[in-house]
């Protein structure tokens, strides 16, 4: 699988955006070589599934939804179709389709590519609406359902020298850490199977591996978790759980009989979103 946020440093988070996390937005950091003529804020998912919109306003700002309706065979190329769309596009205006061009820029051409993203985590969609402007009832109803249908998410805060992104989920009668990982996945599955081997394959009371899935060229281990618990309860053992994984994946060793058992069934419980 292709890596479409290779070289960005906050490809994990994009494809967490991209693929899970209900409802979030980061304003972006635009390079220095595009013409910048406003502000781009970064979003999950935008009204109707567009791939952006421009707001209107005294100074207008474009949106850039990272799950559109039309998606095309390069989500880089999408995302930065979108971005370049605001810089031109008159207020009011949306885009239901990026229709990258072939061999046209990336996401490292259009946003600078050493910036992390500054997330803001919703736990609804009224950032829909500009502050202080009551939606039409259509809106509001679209709102609405929509929020009914989100379910409670939070990125876990891991700290400074944290790898990758992890993102609690709270999916009803369990709760979930999605890790997305930037390792190559053979050397993250042997490590995770090293740890495995030793009885750390968890964050600690109240969780269980439940398995792992591939997105976009990565690999994303899935803990199950008691839903009781705050997000901010996980943290410590999720740095924990980390510096194990760290300290397996320095391993140079030759993989035990125990290990390859762990592998291996490990791997049997992947699945491929895409």
């Amino acid at each position: 699988m292709t890596r479409p946020f290779e070289g960005l440093a906050a490809e994990c988070d994009l494809v967490a955006l991209r693929e899970f996390v209900p409802s979030a937005t980061a304003t972006l950091k635009l390079a220095p070589g595009v013409a910048a003529q406003r502000e781009v804020t970064l979003a999950t998912v935008l009204p109707g599934a567009v791939a952006a919109l421009v707001r209107a306003g005294d100074e207008p700002v474009g949106f850039v939804g990272t799950q559109m309706q039309f998606r095309g065979e390069d989500p880089s190329a999408d995302i930065a179709a979108a971005i370049l769309w605001t810089q031109s596009a008159e207020p009011g205006e949306s885009l239901n389709s990026a229709d990258a061009v072939e061999g046209g820029p990336r996401l490292a051409d259009v946003i600078d590519p050493g910036a992390d993203l500054e997330l803001t985590v919703h736990q609804d969609f009224d950032w829909w609406v500009p502050e202080g402007v009551t939606p039409d009832p259509q809106v509001a109803a679209t709102i609405e359902q929509a929020k009914q249908a989100i379910m409670p998410s939070a990125r876990l805060d891991l700290g400074p020298d944290a790898v990758g992104a992890a993102w609690w989920v709270d999916a009803g009668e369990k709760a979930h850490v999605r890790w997305v990982r930037p390792e190559d996945e053979d050397a993250l599955m042997l490590a995770l199977a090293r740890v495995h081997a030793t009885g750390g394959l968890h964050l600690g009371e109240g969780s269980r591996f439940a398995g792992s899935f591939r997105t976009h060229g990565l690999l994303v281990p899935v803990f199950d978790l008691d839903p009781e618990r705050h997000p901010a309860e996980w943290e410590a053992p999720a740095r924990e759980f980390g510096a194990r994984l760290a300290e397996a994946l320095a391993t140079e060793a030759l993989m035990t009989t125990e290990e390859r058992r762990s592998r291996d069934g490990l791997r049997s419980r992947q699945v491929t979103l895409r």
